[in-house]
This record gives C-alpha cells, sequence and structure tokens, in this order.
C-alpha cells in the first residue's frame, strides 16, 4: 500500500505559504513575531478553519523562514531594492509582494542546502496563488536575478543558464503591484 502521508516538500512548501501569510499580517497589523508563530502554530498549520483543512507545515521550516526574514531585514531590503529597476523602491510595492520577495531572498541568501532554482519555484507558485495578474513573473525575475548575484555558483542556475529566464524587471513591473508611498 503507497504512503498516503504529506512528503517532506509538501510540509515546506506549507510553510513558505505560511512564513509569507505571516510576514503579510505582521506588516498589516504589527503583531510581533512571538504572537503571530504561536497564532500559527497553534492555530493555523494543519488546522481547519472555517471548514478548511490547512496542510500541515513543517513548523520549523516556518519559524526559521519567519524569524529569518525579520532579523535580516536591514539585509535583505537592500537586496531586494538593488535588483529592481531605479526608481522602484521596496515600499511602493503591494504589501504581499514585499513579504513573498522578502521570504524569497531569505532562503536564498540563508538556506544554501536548497538549490535556487526551488526557492525560486516555490515563491513564484505562491505568487501565482494570491495574484491573478502578472506578478509570478516579477518575483521569477527578482529573485533569479538575485539568485545569479549571491548564488552565482549554485549547480541548479548553472542548468538554466542557457533558459529564457528573463531578468529585465523592467519589462516585468506592472504598475497595479505598487501602492503610494506612505511617506511621499
Amino acid at each position: 500500500m503507497p504512503d498516503k502521508s504529506p512528503k517532506r516538500a509538501n510540509k515546506r512548501g506549507a510553510a513558505r505559504l505560511s512564513a509569507v501569510q505571516a510576514l503579510y499580517q505582521m506588516e498589516l497589523t504589527g503583531a510581533g513575531v512571538t504572537e503571530i508563530v504561536a497564532e500559527y502554530e497553534n492555530l493555523r498549520l494543519g488546522k481547519e478553519i472555517d471548514g478548511e483543512k490547512y496542510l500541515d507545515a513543517d513548523k520549523s521550516w516556518f519559524r526559521t523562514t519567519l524569524i529569518g526574514v525579520i532579523e535580516l531585514q536591514k539585509t535583505i531590503d537592500p537586496i531586494i531594492h538593488e535588483a529592481l529597476p531605479d526608481g522602484w523602491p521596496l515600499k511602493r510595492l503591494e504589501v504581499l509582494l514585499r513579504a513573498i520577495l522578502r521570504a524569497g531572498v531569505f532562503e536564498l541568501v540563508k538556506r544554501k542546502d536548497v538549490p535556487s532554482v526551488v526557492v525560486i519555484t516555490e515563491y513564484v507558485d505562491i505568487a501565482k496563488a494570491f495574484f491573478d495578474g502578472d506578478e509570478w513573473r516579477m518575483v521569477n525575475g527578482l529573485l533569479d536575478k538575485v539568485a545569479r548575484k549571491i548564488n552565482s555558483d549554485d549547480p541548479s542556475l548553472k542548468a538554466l543558464e542557457n533558459s529564457e529566464t528573463k531578468t529585465d524587471l523592467s519589462d516585468i513591473i506592472d504598475p497595479t503591484t505598487i501602492s503610494e508611498p506612505e511617506n511621499p
């Protein structure tokens, strides 16, 4: 009889998705990381909410990603800003898009045990789950650009060297994915 238990990758994928949701919630509500980790681990991850059963997530992966993004945000944000085209400050991107990019860049910087292509694919899939437009293309292009700069020796990227991965973000950014700056 085949094993029907969730595979490790599914639990990591659920952890990534939950980390993005938690980052989004933290930015909107101002909640602290300890409060959010407790809420997600006790009330959301693997639980049923409003009739929907949430996939059990790798709690360690969730916690490490969420806390890592918060602790390294002053390092992560400049990396994202540098990858954006001139004139596109990070603070003008939609809150959820910032959360996706921050989590993806965190993994590219700190999770050298995960191939860059896997990180990019996972966060592109998260963007596709939340957005109906081309925001996923922006996530793909930006994370690809960051990965090629900071993980240039990653074999998963070398396999894509002849691919047509788009990294010119000036052709990808859709003005509908930005919001007005909070302090003009």
